[in-house]
């Protein structure tokens, strides 16, 4: 069968509006079940996946929005601002956040470390600064860069941290000894968007030369140079396997790039003008991207990573097992919406919207009892999270109160003395 060969396309599932100004970043939490997005509009909003959920609109920042991202529990959403603050939200209806002023400039870029522990931030103030999440304690800043820091991201077992200027250097720091271990220097352009691959052995930086360049951090070579767009690039993503990179380009389009084959797979159209922002989901099985258009996308990669003998290949996913938005969803998009396809003779395919209670073999109410449960524990895990964080911080006036006691005590005592 010819179609057995054929590779499923990535699909748009859902579009989410709500921003009134251009979508400056975007992060999936771990469980998959929400999505943060920040905005020039001052917001961050949290969109839940379930259709039926509202969106949280954050308001607290003064001017705009140009970094958000979850904590490794998905307890937690940090957000660095052009108002010089990082603010610490708890994703629910609430609202709650503790906000703390990080640099003399604006925030470019927040990252959390893997064991979520700590925060990193980077800045037009020329800095990178790390504190920790708790109390957010400042610990150190790093202070070579001789232009604007864009952003700066931890490594996956947490020793590096990477960060791009628009000095035209991208520099490596060992956060331990706090120096600078290499700077890998950009002729053409600077570079707006650095990250770790998974394993950590290499970064991937989009440019505004238009190009994306992967580079090797123990022999410091370039490995591959992407010369697919033609417009500024702004941001980029890893898929959690590894094989492949999702661009996204002032072009309008985003491109996923096979690292194994070292060539293009997929131009995406989706938006009105520049994509300024994309990120895979924790699994990989989805992407969302954000835009000046002010749209959030989120698409289904639809690529199954399998171990060949010949390496990574990828492995078809039936159009059956492919499952668009139901109809009555207000997420519903044309079909044919689906992105055009460069590097492959597929034709996007039209998939009908069905309902297969017989896939899981699992009759419909019992799902959605199920499914309520699950939300349920979701809702009873979130609010644990509140109050120990509550906790945490009347352990934390307790303390203060019983070491003011104690000076006043000693303070008393002294004066008796005297």
């Amino acid at each position: 069968k010819e179609s057995a060969l054929k590779r499923s396309d990535p699909t748009l599932e859902r579009h989410f509006k709500g921003h009134r100004d251009t979508v400056t970043s975007v992060d999936f939490s771990c469980n998959m079940k929400q999505i943060a997005t920040g905005s020039m509009d001052s917001c961050v909003m949290i969109w839940n996946m379930k259709p039926q959920m509202r969106a949280y609109r954050f308001d607290g920042h003064k001017d705009a929005v140009t970094s958000v991202h979850f904590s490794p529990s998905g307890h937690l959403v940090a957000s660095a601002s052009r108002d010089k603050t990082v603010r610490l939200w708890v994703p629910s209806m609430k609202a709650e956040s503790t906000v703390f002023r990080a640099h003399t400039a604006t925030v470019r870029s927040v990252n959390f470390s893997g064991d979520g522990q700590t925060l990193v931030t980077a800045s037009d103030d020329k800095t990178i600064k790390v504190w920790t999440v708790h109390r957010q304690k400042f610990l150190f800043s790093l202070n070579q860069h001789i232009n604007w820091v864009r952003c700066a991201k931890f490594s996956p077992d947490n020793r590096l941290i990477v960060s791009s200027s628009d000095d035209k250097t991208i520099k490596l720091w060992d956060k331990n000894s706090r120096e600078c271990i290499h700077s890998f220097y950009e002729h053409a352009g600077y570079a707006n968007y650095v990250d770790f691959h998974p394993s950590g052995t290499c970064i991937a930086a989009a440019s505004t030369d238009n190009s994306v360049k992967v580079w090797d951090i123990r022999s410091h070579k370039m490995l591959q140079h992407y010369q697919v767009h033609s417009g500024v690039v702004n941001s980029l993503s890893f898929h959690p396997a590894g094989n492949f990179l999702i661009t996204a380009s002032s072009d309008s389009t985003m491109k996923i790039l096979d690292l194994v084959e070292g060539k293009l797979l997929y131009t995406l159209h989706g938006h009105q003008g520049p994509v300024t922002c994309v990120a895979f989901s924790r699994t990989g099985e989805y992407f969302s991207s954000g835009g000046s258009d002010e749209q959030v996308m989120v698409w289904k990669s639809n690529f199954d990573c399998a171990e060949g003998s010949d390496g990574v290949r990828l492995q078809h996913k039936t159009a059956s097992s492919l499952q668009t938005p139901p109809a009555s969803s207000t997420a519903r998009f044309p079909l044919n919406s689906h992105p055009s396809v460069l590097h492959s003779q597929v034709s996007p395919e039209r998939h009908e919207s069905q309902s297969h209670a017989s896939d899981g073999g699992v009759p419909p109410g019992l799902a959605n009892a199920l499914e309520h449960i699950i939300g349920q524990l979701d809702i009873l895990t979130q609010t644990v999270s509140i109050l120990e964080q509550r906790l945490t911080l009347t352990e934390d006036k307790l303390k203060e109160c019983l070491e003011n006691q104690m000076e006043i005590g000693l303070h008393l005592q002294r004066r008796e003395e005297a």
